[in-house]
């Protein structure tokens, strides 16, 4: 019998049931407690999941983005390393477990170990995996453990850091990207789409390179980012399926949202090289395709995609926001 690999729809059917018996009042406090966290408006060295309320807010309201994102990132290391497979993960920070479900959506026959330092949210954690049908889920081992300066990472080939960095003190971010570092095989850092989320994801891409480690995603280069600070960030879009609980405490009336995050993916194997990859969405015109691109050798580029182009038009018109360009040879 073949194992089903989770999936958002997985996902979202484990979450189902936690909204059962939780006082729509008393959830939308903790999301709108949750939001302002992510915003940056609260303060950020300690817990943000204290108990059952918040956990069940969060993974209801945050897992299924969270997932969507780590899953994005986890996509761009599988095409920089398609052969490569990991054999261990660790989720620090990983809560309820979002970058985990991602992780065993990518990968079958890995041991995960989950570190967050609120046991809430570990304990749904648990119970979430054991309903996932996943063998990496369910066999997952889930630590509690402080997220700062004096944490200590078991070597492991894939170490996922999921918006966990915004929780961080500036010494506790650089020793946590550092223990990482030493580590992974490949590190995976993911954050909010935002200027200071991006400010984040710098941070860790420029120790994780001074580590020795070799960017694989975004970024077609290990070099200096080109975009001028302070004038624009970078990040990339992640579609999901609204859940029961967006809709009962925020009003919102589509049935998905689209969900922004910055990420790095660094390795110690050497990936395989891309050219460019797509930092905007691309603009779809009569006849032409605008993209955006940040190139290995020059920096910020537009490219300008015409019909004359033929197949490459073609494959312009189905490349996204994030996907690496000019596709693989086989999909033009």
């Amino acid at each position: 019998m073949i194992a089903t690999l989770p999936t958002a729809d997985a996902l979202r059917a484990a979450l189902a049931g936690l909204l059962d018996g939780l006082p729509p009042k008393q959830a939308g406090k903790a999301v709108d407690r949750l939001i302002a966290h992510y915003r940056g408006t609260i303060p950020t060295d300690a817990p943000v999941l204290r108990d059952r309320s918040d956990v069940v807010a969060y993974a209801a309201y945050r897992m299924p983005a969270t997932f969507e994102a780590v899953r994005s990132a986890l996509d761009a290391l599988r095409d920089a390393a398609p052969d490569w497979a990991p054999a261990t993960h660790t989720d620090v920070g990983g809560g309820t477990g979002a970058a985990s479900w991602a992780v065993a959506g990518e990968w079958e026959g890995h041991r995960t170990t989950v570190l967050d330092w609120a046991e809430p949210a570990l304990a749904l954690g648990r119970e979430l995996a054991a309903a996932s049908g996943a063998p990496a889920l369910r066999t997952a081992d889930w630590r509690r453990a402080r997220i700062g300066e004096d944490l200590d990472l078991a070597p492991a080939d894939l170490v996922t850091i999921s918006y966990v960095l915004n929780e961080l003190t500036a010494p506790a971010r650089t020793a946590l990207i550092d223990a990482a570092a030493r580590a992974g095989q490949a590190v995976v850092v993911v954050e909010a789409g935002t200027p200071g989320g991006y400010a984040r994801v710098i941070e860790a891409r420029d120790r994780l390179i001074a580590a020795g480690l070799t960017v694989a995603a975004p970024c077609p280069h290990s070099g200096a980012c080109p975009i001028e600070p302070g004038t624009d960030w970078c990040h990339f879009s992640a579609r999901v399926s609204r859940s029961s609980l967006h809709r009962q405490v925020k009003g919102g009336s589509l049935a998905y949202e689209d969900e922004k995050f910055s990420y790095v993916v660094a390795t110690r194997f050497t990936p395989l090289p891309v050219a460019a990859r797509v930092v905007r969405r691309p603009q779809i015109r009569k006849g032409q395709v605008l993209l955006d691109l940040c190139t290995r050798d020059e920096g910020l580029r537009r490219d300008t995609v015409t019909k004359r182009h033929g197949a490459l038009y073609r494959a312009a018109r189905d490349t996204d926001w994030g996907d690496p360009w000019p596709p693989p040879e086989d999909a033009v």
